[in-house]
C-alpha cells in the first residue's frame, strides 16, 4: 500500500541515527561540498542559464564581472510587480515601486538563495530568515552583512534591462 504522506527526516536526525558524533556531525556541516548547513535547494528556484538559446539573458553572470541584459519578452517575470529571477549570481526583482533591482542572490549569513517579498518590498532568506532591503542592507539578522548590489538600467522601450557590476 502506497501513502502520499511521507515523513521528512532533518539532516541532522538522519546522521544522528547512523551513529555519528556531534563532532562528526559538524564535520559534515563545515565542509560544505556535499552538504551545505543551511537548507535544501527543494524550494529554490534554479539560477538561469545565459547559454540556453531561449532563455533571453546574455552576457557574464557570475563572479565580480556582472555584466548581463534580459529580454523582458522572454523573462516575463520580471514585468510582473513582486517577479524576481535568480541569474547567475544575482537576483533581479520588479519592486512594488515599480523599479528593477539586482543584488547578491545568496544570504551573507549562509549562503541560502534570497526571495524578493512584495509586502514588504524587501529581501528575505528563507532559513534563518535574514531581511535585506532593496538596497542590500541588513534589516533582520542573524546576518550581518549587506548584500552586495548592481546596477539596473531599462531600455527605453521597456524591454531590455541591463545589470552591471
Amino acid at each position: 500500500m502506497e501513502t502520499t504522506n511521507q515523513e521528512k527526516m532533518k539532516r541532522g536526525e538522519f546522521l544522528k541515527s547512523l551513529g555519528l558524533s556531534t563532532s562528526t556531525l559538524m564535520a559534515f556541516y563545515c565542509l560544505g561540498t556535499t552538504m551545505t548547513a543551511c537548507g535544501s535547494s527543494d524550494n529554490e528556484p534554479e539560477p538561469v542559464d545565459p547559454n540556453e538559446n531561449a532563455s533571453g539573458i546574455s552576457g557574464t553572470v557570475t563572479g565580480n564581472s556582472i555584466n548581463f541584459t534580459v529580454d523582458l519578452s522572454k523573462v516575463a517575470t520580471l514585468k510582473t510587480a513582486g517577479g524576481f529571477e535568480i541569474i547567475g549570481d544575482t537576483i533581479v526583482a520588479l519592486t512594488s515601486g515599480g523599479s528593477h533591482v539586482a543584488l547578491a542572490r545568496r544570504c551573507t549569513h549562509e549562503g541560502t538563495n534570497v526571495r524578493y517579498r512584495i509586502a514588504q518590498n524587501d529581501f528575505q532568506c528563507p532559513n534563518h530568515l535574514s531581511e535585506f532591503s532593496t538596497t542590500g542592507a541588513v534589516e533582520q539578522g542573524p546576518a550581518t552583512a549587506a548584500l552586495k548590489v548592481y546596477k539596473t538600467a531599462l531600455s527605453a522601450d521597456g524591454n531590455t534591462l541591463t545589470v552591471t557590476a
